[in-house]
């Protein structure tokens, strides 16, 4: 069973969120939060597979809230919810923790599919549209990241096959493309992938991509 915190100012919004999630049966919403710092007392207190976070929100906002709640090292994980004007909150998010974005205008679907993504830390989120969003705001790494000439200790550690592994994570790519493109088992896809996220301290696959963009690894 998925367990789900919604946080959205929206009170229909929330209402909205919670009868597609409570009509599966595999999901249930623990509780809701109309602010980042309900949201973050709640996580804290509840401890949800996975936090459904609104960026805009009165007082502490999504992005905050998101940083707080994957800082504490604890288990739960956050869903940033965003529209296409929005993408430059949506790249903040994922540099705050978030293990992932949907538009707000996504179909039921691919919400769901979206958080059970996300609980299992198994898929990055709308892989396509990740990869747009990091090309458009990479301008906003900190200066020194991306242009490094010294070697970023986080590479320090992988092979050649875990930087190539890396890399192909960073442009988008699926388990299966991986495993297709390189000529190699799924299962030792996934093995590769467990062993990057560990080296890197990846918390999932979005965190990966960021790390190689961060590292030069990736460029757009």
């Amino acid at each position: 069973m998925t367990t789900v915190l919604i946080a959205d100012d929206q009170p229909l919004q929330r209402f909205g969120f919670r009868m597609l999630l409570e009509s599966q049966d595999d999901m249930t919403v623990l509780d809701e939060a109309a602010n980042g710092t309900e949201a973050v007392r709640k996580a804290a207190h509840l401890r949800p597979d996975v936090v459904l976070m609104d960026v805009r929100m009165p007082g502490m906002d999504g992005i905050e809230a998101t940083r707080r709640i994957t800082a504490s090292g604890d288990r739960t994980r956050v869903l940033i919810l965003t529209t296409f004007d929005l993408d430059e909150y949506a790249y903040a998010g994922l540099r705050a923790g978030a293990s992932g974005f949907l538009v707000k205008d996504a179909q039921p679907e691919d919400l769901l599919s979206g958080i059970r993504a996300v609980a299992s830390g198994d898929a990055v989120v709308a892989p396509g549209l990740t990869r747009r969003l990091l090309d458009a705001y990479v301008h906003h790494l900190p200066s020194g990241t991306a242009e490094a000439t010294a070697p970023d200790p986080r590479l320090a550690a992988l092979t050649d096959r875990e930087l190539e592994i890396l890399t192909v994570l960073g442009k988008g790519w699926t388990n299966t493309e991986i495993a297709t493109r390189l000529h190699l088992a799924e299962s030792t896809v996934k093995t590769h992938v467990g062993r990057v996220l560990a080296k890197t301290g990846s918390r999932d696959r979005v965190q990966a991509v960021i790390c190689a963009y961060e590292t030069g690894l990736v460029q757009p």
